[in-house]
């Protein structure tokens, strides 16, 4: 967005502040950044600074020019902003983020596993509320029993999606079930058999 602004258009700008600009705080002084600062700083606000933010929102509501998260960045390579001739696709990678695990540097156990999940699972629960999953559903059975696998899986979807209530889906904790996909997989790093 900054080596190659005609790309937003004269709707949107690289620059991020604390919060939205209102044409009241022209001239005024307002910290920004960019994405070659480490910290912020102060700039006094202009016209352009009115223009709404490259990315909006924080964490997972953050959206892309206010029209897509920037993990559905895959396919739709002709995706424009809403009512404009804005593209979309040039400000997202199509680079993913990839972690090697060399699984002959281990020892795994039967209750080593690897848990996969779409972020209706994340967004309702965090590692520690997995693996307390994970473990409570694995001690149940035989370490031989191949269904164990599936069956935390199918726990963690459970979890995730709560309880039809009166006030829409809940968790155990009453805080808002999943509203997004759910799919979990879960891939046993060890063998069968028995261990100490």
């Amino acid at each position: 967005a900054l080596l190659r602004p005609e790309l937003l258009g004269k709707e949107f700008t690289h620059l991020e502040f604390p919060r939205r600009i209102q044409p009241k705080e022209l001239g005024k002084k307002m910290l920004y950044r960019d994405q070659n600062m480490n910290g912020w700083a102060y700039k006094k606000i202009e016209e352009d600074d009115l223009k709404f933010p490259l990315i909006f929102g924080e964490g997972k509501k953050a959206r892309m020019m206010a029209t897509i998260g920037v993990t559905r960045g895959l396919g739709d390579h002709d995706l424009k902003v809403f009512s404009s001739n804005i593209h979309i696709k040039p400000f997202l990678s199509c680079f993913p983020e990839v972690r090697v695990y060399d699984l002959t540097q281990y020892e795994h156990c039967p209750d080593d596993v690897l848990v996969l999940g779409t972020d209706g699972l994340w967004d309702v629960t965090n590692d520690k509320e997995v693996a307390a999953v994970v473990m409570e559903v694995l001690t149940s059975y035989e370490p031989n029993d191949p269904c164990r696998y599936t069956m935390v899986a199918q726990e963690l979807v459970v979890r995730s999606r709560g309880v039809l209530k009166e006030r829409g889906w809940r968790l155990a904790n009453d805080k808002l079930g999943s509203g997004d996909d759910i799919s979990v997989f879960v891939i046993p790093l060890g063998g069968p058999g028995n261990y100490t």
